[in-house]
C-alpha cells in the first residue's frame, strides 16, 4: 500500500489550483497559495497519522460521534469546525477523498469549484 502522505498528496494536488507547501512542520495544501484546506498531521509523533482538514458546518461534531475511531476534532483547528481524519488504520480511501472535495470546497472561489463540477 501506498504511504498515507504520498495518497493525501496525489489527491490534493490534482485539485484546481492547488500548492503544497510546508506549515507547522507538516505538508500541507492551499488553494491559490492562500486558503489552506487540508493538513497532514504527525507532528504530534503520537503514534497515530492523520489529516486535519476545514469542513462544511456541523460535519465534525456529526462524524465524530458517529465514528470516534476514525474522526477527531484536532487541536487548534477543531474550534473553528475542522475535522480530523486518522489515516493509519485502513481508511476508505474514497471516503477521504469525498471529505477533502468538501474541504477544499470550504475555501476554494466560486470559479474554481465550477472548474472541479465540470
Amino acid at each position: 500500500m501506498d504511504h498515507p502522505l504520498e495518497r493525501l498528496r496525489a489527491f490534493c494536488l490534482s485539485l484546481p489550483e492547488t500548492t503544497e507547501r510546508v506549515s507547522h512542520g507538516e505538508p500541507a495544501w492551499f488553494v491559490r497559495e492562500k486558503k489552506l484546506f487540508v493538513t497532514y498531521a504527525n507532528h504530534h509523533h503520537d503514534d497515530r497519522v492523520a489529516l486535519w482538514c476545514a469542513a462544511p458546518e456541523g460535519a465534525q461534531e456529526g462524524l465524530v460521534v458517529a465514528d470516534p475511531e476514525r474522526f477527531f476534532r484536532p487541536p487548534y483547528v477543531g474550534g473553528r469546525g475542522w475535522l480530523g481524519v486518522y489515516l493509519d488504520r485502513n481508511p476508505d480511501w474514497d471516503e477521504v477523498a469525498e471529505i477533502i472535495v468538501d474541504a477544499y470546497r470550504e475555501v476554494a472561489p466560486k470559479r474554481l469549484i465550477a472548474e472541479l463540477d465540470a
